[in-house]
Parts: structure tokens; sequence; C-alpha cells
């Protein structure tokens, strides 16, 4: 069985009600990133990075938020095919849609984990500089487990030892901006067919043999398809 590397980006959320980051609507907005996303930002203004991440909780949490047929699609074919997703999302819309192989290169919003004694553990409530960690009993050291600028990329073995054994590599929804993410493609080894899924071409297109442009939700279960029927 061909082995089958999935990397999707905030463009496969965006149709399920998440707001990304780059678009002029996204969550950055009036916010200089380096506020938000980094451990400086979370020593200097704590009470700024823990209101913008209970927003990014909150808002995945409501009922705005919903899987889409994409994730749908992934979910339903992963073992069929031998899919492992590596996800640059902190959302977990596909654990929500039943896929298992999951790895998330950039934390998880519904984590949080201590600087003190780096306790880590599932998290839906509001975090505050108030908040005490379950196991070291410490103040104001609980942070969203969310990598930010600066920090190293979760699972970056593992996820090169993927890449070098995987078929075919196929990136969904991504910006082509972000490394070592828009690296991918190019570390694959030549016979591997790479495909990219996008709304539009990026900077990284040519990186990949074949290119499908389109809504995620409508794409993604059609390449699916071909690769199912070996027409890809």
């Amino acid at each position: 069985m061909k082995k089958i590397v999935i990397l999707s980006g905030a463009g496969i959320s965006a149709e399920s009600g998440i707001k990304t980051f780059r678009d002029h609507n996204g969550l950055w907005e009036n916010h200089n990133i380096y506020e938000v996303a980094s451990p400086e930002a979370f020593i200097n203004s704590p009470q700024i990075v823990h209101k913008f991440y209970n927003q990014r909780r909150n808002q995945l949490l409501s009922s705005e938020v919903k899987v889409n047929e994409a994730h749908r699609a992934l979910a339903l074919v992963q073992d069929k095919l031998n899919i492992t997703i590596v996800t640059q999302n902190v959302d977990d819309l596909h654990e929500r849609a039943g896929s298992k192989k999951v790895l998330h290169m950039h934390g998880e919003l519904l984590k949080i984990k201590c600087n003190q004694c780096d306790f880590k553990t599932h998290w839906e409530e509001d975090l505050s500089i108030k908040s005490q960690c379950p196991q070291c009993k410490s103040l104001g050291q609980l942070r969203p487990d969310i990598v930010w600028f600066g920090e190293n990329i979760y699972h970056m073995e593992q996820i090169q030892s993927l890449l070098s054994e995987c078929d075919i590599f196929i990136a969904i929804g991504t910006s082509g901006q972000v490394y070592p993410a828009n690296q991918f493609a190019a570390w694959c080894r030549k016979e591997v067919q790479t495909i990219e899924v996008n709304l539009e071409p990026t900077e990284i297109s040519s990186l990949f043999k074949e290119q499908f442009y389109g809504p995620a939700s409508k794409i993604v279960p059609l390449v699916l398809d071909k690769i199912m029927n070996g027409k890809l």
C-alpha cells in the first residue's frame, strides 16, 4: 500500500469558520503577531496573550465551527489509503471528523502546558495569570500548547521520516510562506507524486507535479477519489 502524507494548512479550516492568520479578516488583525505569539510576549504581556487565545479557543468550541467535506473525506479513507496527516492548524477538526493519525506541528489550541513543570493537558476553559497548574500548583505559568515564534516545531523528526518514505505528498490549503512546511515538497524524493490543493497558485506551486485549485471541501474528495481509482 502506498504511503501518503497530507500537509493541511489554514485553507482547509477556513471553510469551517476558522479565521485564518494571513487574510484581511484574520485574527492577527490589529495585532503585531509577536505581541501574541512569542515567548517574549507571554513574559511581557500575558494578559494580552491569554485574551487572544481565549477568544480563539472559544471560537473553536462554538457552534459556528464545524468540520467540512475535506476533513470528512480524509477521515473516511485514511486507513484505506495509509494516510498520515501533518497539520499546521491548531484546531481539532481533523480529529472531530474521525482522523486518527494526525501530527500537530504547531501545537493544539485545546491543550495547555506549564512553563514551570512542562505538564500538559486538554483544556477548554479560559486561561489567565491567576490560573493554577494542576500538577505543580504554580500560578501564572500555564500557557496555550502552541508553537510560538522562536520555538521548535513539534514532531519534526517523525515528519522528516514520513516525508522520506512517502509515495504521495499532498499539501492542502497552505500559504507556502511558513518554514519549514513550505519546503516539505522539496524534501520528498524525486519519484514522489507531489500534489498541491489550494484556492489559487502559491509561491511554491512549482514544487508540485500536480495542482488542483478550488475550495478544499470540493477538491479534496475529488483528489482522493482519483488516488483510490489509480488515476493519480
